[in-house]
């Protein structure tokens, strides 16, 4: 896996004081993308041990509420099983943090991959430039939800649990 950055001291990104990791590759090539620099998988740099140790020396920090992954996309296929990896990673070793994540797919499309259960948010739908909405919170158009997971997935109605 390949990432643009790693974001330290985020207040845009999720609720709190956060970590961002900006993952490459996204195959939804949103029209008017904030982002569109990372959708090339191959972009940025490759995801290796050193920042990996600048990831969780960032996550360590006791004023930070959590991490947040974006992009690129981080449910990209090819990105999939290092940021499960890592989501893991966080979850055991900071359990009182919380994790979100955002993504172009849907919530129907994701719901039953491996590891959405450790993910406290998901953000979830493609951006689209004619539903642009610039009052709703942590996503840019009105056919994206922000999805908690924890309480959907508990749900015993399956509706969804929104922030």
């Amino acid at each position: 896996m390949n990432y643009h950055d790693i974001t330290k001291e985020d207040m845009l990104n999720g609720e709190g004081l956060r970590v961002v990791l900006w993952v490459a590759g996204c195959n939804h090539h949103c029209k008017n993308c904030q982002n569109p620099i990372t959708w090339d998988e191959k972009g940025g740099l490759p995801f290796d041990k050193a920042a990996e140790d600048e990831l969780f020396e960032a996550l360590n920090k006791p004023y930070i509420d959590g991490i947040t992954f974006s992009g690129g996309d981080p449910l990209f296929p090819n990105n999939r099983s290092e940021v499960f990896r890592l989501i893991k990673k966080c979850r055991a070793l900071y359990p009182e943090k919380t994790i979100w994540l955002y993504t172009g797919y849907t919530w129907e499309q994701i719901k039953e991959l491996g590891g959405i259960s450790d993910i406290d948010v998901i953000a979830e739908g493609e951006f689209v430039e004619e539903l642009k909405d610039n009052n709703i919170h942590w996503v840019g158009s009105s056919n994206q939800r922000v999805i908690r997971v924890k309480e959907t997935l508990k749900n015993s109605s399956k509706e969804l649990v929104l922030l």
